[in-house]
């Protein structure tokens, strides 16, 4: 030949390229040179024009209530675990997300109470309103996984009641109210 001989070869690839060649792997983008041999026995000056297009991963940890959907694959998941959504991002490269996911549940809690003409419900998980009429009343509340915590309330109210006795006696009475004898 009259000039020595050359061949160029461009490249893209995802994280790494094994270039057969000079037998070495590049992992990053840039122009490589090397030397080959042709099927004449002559001596070929290589070069590669390489782009490295880069993999990528995100991790999102999230606690939710009752369910979460996933905006990465519209998934709707009612249990905690971790779940893998594999994809290709905007280089045409492996795009790994991951959800590592907590679900907690509401909670809910009923007490019956009895009481004598009112009933003030207070205390965490009551609402602090006074009652005066028996029924079933409940209270929302937040619990400790951040939650929907339902308190319920059956009340009954129990009125309270009054009588008198008109009474004459001679010396003495004794009254069965209270076993008491009056003079």
């Amino acid at each position: 030949p009259s000039g020595p001989l050359t061949n160029t070869t461009t490249q893209t690839s995802c994280d790494s390229f094994l270039w057969g060649v000079t037998g070495n792997t590049y992992t990053e983008s840039g122009t490589y040179t090397g030397t080959s041999t042709n099927g004449s026995g002559c001596t070929v000056e290589e070069t590669l024009v390489l782009t490295i297009n880069q993999s990528t991963s995100t991790t999102e940890t999230i606690s939710a209530c009752s369910s979460y959907t996933w905006a990465a694959n519209s998934q709707n998941y009612t249990e905690s675990g971790t779940y893998v959504v594999n994809g290709t991002n905007a280089a045409g490269c492996p795009d790994t997300k991951t959800l590592v996911l907590t679900i907690n549940q509401p909670t809910s809690n009923t007490t019956t109470q009895s009481a004598c003409d009112t009933f003030t419900w207070s205390g965490p998980l009551g609402n602090g309103q006074t009652y005066t009429a028996s029924g079933t009343y409940t209270s929302v509340t937040t619990n400790a996984q951040g939650c929907q915590h339902t308190e319920t309330l059956v009340l009954t109210i129990n009125q309270s009641t009054t009588s008198s006795e008109t009474v004459s006696a001679c010396n003495s009475y004794t009254w069965a109210a209270n076993g008491q004898v009056y003079t």
